[in-house]
């Protein structure tokens, strides 16, 4: 993330601090309206066992409040302006509210659930932000944000924004799939789905703009550029090319590694996730028969972000 981060501002503005917790990772991250500032961002598997017990569970509850007591000693919270939403896990969640209620009663954050239309709106607006800003064009696209519980497809054509959330996430979909079979059953089942969405679109022409977002695309892009998770750097991900071959390739090598070894490129708690995760990036590549796609690195909390300032202007 380009930060651009000056303390001397940040003391005469108002500042956000956005906050995204997803079915799989937890992400933060500080905007005065001009400048990003200090991020955050914790592997937290909020819909571990989800598809089993269709609760969220006291384990993923206790990785979620430790990220934000974690995430508390980089970022002062008591300074600034908090926006917190939760997606995909707690939309599926049983026991949602119980949750966010001891979230809130420990941590004194209020998370919102939003849908996957909100999602898929928020996140566009951070996604074509970004785009304007490395001169690429953001009027003709498909974007994909690939979850741990969801999978958003938004498509813009000819001032025309429709998307669709897909139940089909990292998580969940390791979770549902017990053998290489049952994979590839679940991925060929969502492949037909997503090009039967486009196909009933009745677009005039589909647009051959690929974007993809979220952890497994970025996390594809830094192995390709040379950096592991703790050298991660935004600003070099953000307008990054991915061709499907490079996902192969990425993907045999991840396999080749030992779990240590893979986990230094992936982060700890998403070495068998991010297998996962390569598998439903080619699929997309696949149901939209293109083979190169843009990686950008802002999703939801940098949508928050932007939206909390644009309402502040009406």
């Amino acid at each position: 993330m380009d930060t651009g981060y000056v303390n001397q501002r940040y003391n005469r503005k108002t500042v956000v601090i956005s906050i995204d917790l997803g079915s799989n990772t937890l992400r933060l991250i500080e905007y005065d309206g001009v400048f990003w500032g200090k991020s955050f961002e914790k592997i937290v598997r909020t819909a571990e066992g989800l598809n089993q017990t269709h609760n969220i569970g006291k384990l993923a509850l206790e990785r979620v409040l430790n990220g934000l007591y974690e995430a508390k000693k980089t970022i002062d919270f008591t300074a600034h302006e908090v926006v917190a939403i939760t997606t995909a896990a707690m939309r599926m969640a049983d026991n949602s509210e119980e949750i966010l209620e001891e979230i809130r009663q420990k941590t004194g954050i209020n998370f919102r659930i939003i849908n996957g239309d909100e999602e898929a709106r928020l996140t566009l607006m951070a996604v074509q932000n970004r785009l304007n800003m490395l001169n690429l064009s953001s009027n003709e696209l498909i974007l994909i944000d690939i979850g741990g519980g969801s999978t958003e497809v938004v498509v813009v054509s000819k001032n025309k924004i429709v998307s669709k959330s897909f139940p089909l996430g990292i998580v969940t979909l390791s979770e549902r799939s017990q053998t290489s079979e049952t994979m590839d059953h679940e991925l060929e089942f969502y492949r037909e789905k997503i090009a039967l969405y486009i196909q009933s679109l009745a677009l005039e022409s589909t647009p051959k703009t690929l974007v993809l977002t979220a952890g497994t695309p970025t996390t594809i892009a830094a192995y390709l550029l040379g950096m592991d998770y703790q050298t991660y750097d935004a600003n070099r991900i953000n307008g990054t090319l991915l061709k499907r071959s490079d996902c192969t390739r990425v993907l045999n090598e991840l396999l080749e590694m030992d779990e240590a070894t893979r986990s230094r490129y992936v982060g700890v708690g998403r070495e068998q996730l991010i297998v996962v995760g390569i598998q439903i990036v080619e699929m997309m590549f696949d149901a939209f028969a293109l083979n190169n796609a843009i990686v950008i690195d802002d999703g939801l909390r940098e949508g928050v972000a932007l939206e909390y300032f644009n309402s502040k202007k009406l």
